[in-house]
């Protein structure tokens, strides 16, 4: 009888129901008979194993990352390797979108408890996403590193006022230069035909004239560019001004990032933009809330041992008391953070590294000891602002 009923359930599941007809007021199939229809493996904890269901989402903490060949997904999975501690605190790096659907992924995907993000992000849900109180629902743990703003070009535009009315490449939506794009080319006056695809794909269509330039906005250096040759194109300046001042700092692209793009001494100037650790702001009272107070006080103990190889060089970039202009600390970060002020000298603990600093000096401007050193006291100047604000 059963396997009757099973046969006659799925032959009705195959006939097109009108709204409102006979057939479409059938009430739902008692549990018996989806039982049947559905025969498969049982849950964890249907098999005994409650236990290791409650051990392994107990303390995991989820990651948005970024794109595999963005900066984003690399530091999410070397935050995943420096803090991992089996039972007591499992992070899980997640293959993302980017910058933007970060932030949505924050918001809105469960599982999602940490997000690396550009600090311009927020001008992005203001205005078009329309997601309300975004800043009181999102805060930052630190900011991280400085992603640079690569305008990637042919040969034939010669600046970026040459892209007025061009087709530019502003990678997959949702990703950062879907952010940045926007803020840019307003800002400067210039109209171009965005197009979102895969940077990789639009660096092929570059070569047969299809699309003009494209934005990446990453860590340098960066895979996407790292082994392409100089016949393919160029990178464009982009001036820093108080136009940029509100999210971005000053920043450039040289031969030691890009060997291949450029000769020796060359460089060109961009905007860099701040990366952050943001986290949803959930209430004390949230079983969320204890994950990511974990995540944080593990970030802030195990913080040295990022600075340290074999993690990306630019984790010694990050000074943990930088403030984010327009965000707001997580609680529990800055309880971390004035722990650590109390222990040790900011100086010590949490600002940029002194020996990294002067190498950055000395590549800005190899050969001149006096503006190397001008250059080293004025990075260290703007990293001493960027704590007291």
């Amino acid at each position: 009888m059963r396997a009757l009923l099973a046969w006659f359930a799925g032959a009705i599941a195959l006939v097109p129901l009108a709204a409102g007809s006979a057939w479409s007021q059938i009430p739902p199939q008692p549990v018996e008979l989806a039982q049947v229809r559905t025969k498969g493996a049982p849950s964890a904890a249907a098999a005994g194993e409650a236990g290791a269901v409650a051990r392994t989402n107990a303390w995991t903490v989820g990651v948005a990352g970024g794109l595999l060949e963005g900066t984003f997904i690399r530091f999410a999975a070397e935050l995943a390797k420096a803090l991992d501690d089996g039972d007591n605190l499992r992070v899980l790096p997640v293959v993302t979108f980017g910058a933007a659907d970060n932030v949505s992924d924050l918001l809105y995907l469960k599982g999602i408890d940490i997000s690396i993000t550009h600090a311009d992000v927020f001008d992005e849900f203001r205005r078009n996403r329309k997601a309300s109180n975004v800043e009181r629902r999102i805060h930052y743990i630190s900011q991280m590193y400085i992603g640079e703003l690569h305008v990637f070009a042919r040969h034939d535009i010669k600046s970026i006022k040459d892209l007025e009315g061009k087709t530019v490449g502003f990678h997959t939506k949702g990703a950062g230069p879907t952010i940045t794009g926007p803020i840019l080319f307003e800002r400067l006056g210039i109209k171009v035909k965005p197009v979102h695809i895969n940077n990789a794909i639009a660096i092929e269509k570059m070569k047969t004239g299809e699309i003009a330039a494209i934005l990446h906005t990453v860590g340098k250096p960066n895979n996407v560019f790292v082994n392409l040759k100089s016949d393919v194109g160029h990178f464009l300046p982009v001036e820093y001004t108080e136009k940029f001042s509100d999210y971005y700092v000053p920043s450039t692209l040289e031969h030691e990032d890009y060997p291949n793009l450029f000769k020796p001494g060359e460089k060109v100037e961009t905007i860099g933009i701040p990366v952050v650790l943001a986290v949803y702001n959930w209430s004390r009272e949230n079983d969320r809330f204890r994950r990511v107070e974990r995540f944080i006080q593990y970030y802030f103990e195990h913080f040295d041992t990022l600075r340290k190889p074999p993690f990306h060089p630019k984790w010694k970039e990050i000074n943990l008391a930088a403030k984010v202009p327009g965000w707001t600390r997580f609680s529990v970060a800055e309880e971390m953070l004035a722990k650590m002020q109390a222990d040790k000298p900011v100086a010590q603990t949490t600002a940029i590294d002194p020996n990294y600093a002067r190498t950055q000096a000395a590549r800005a401007a190899p050969g001149d000891r006096a503006e190397q050193e001008r250059l080293f006291q004025q990075f260290l100047e703007w990293s001493r602002q960027r704590t007291r604000r």
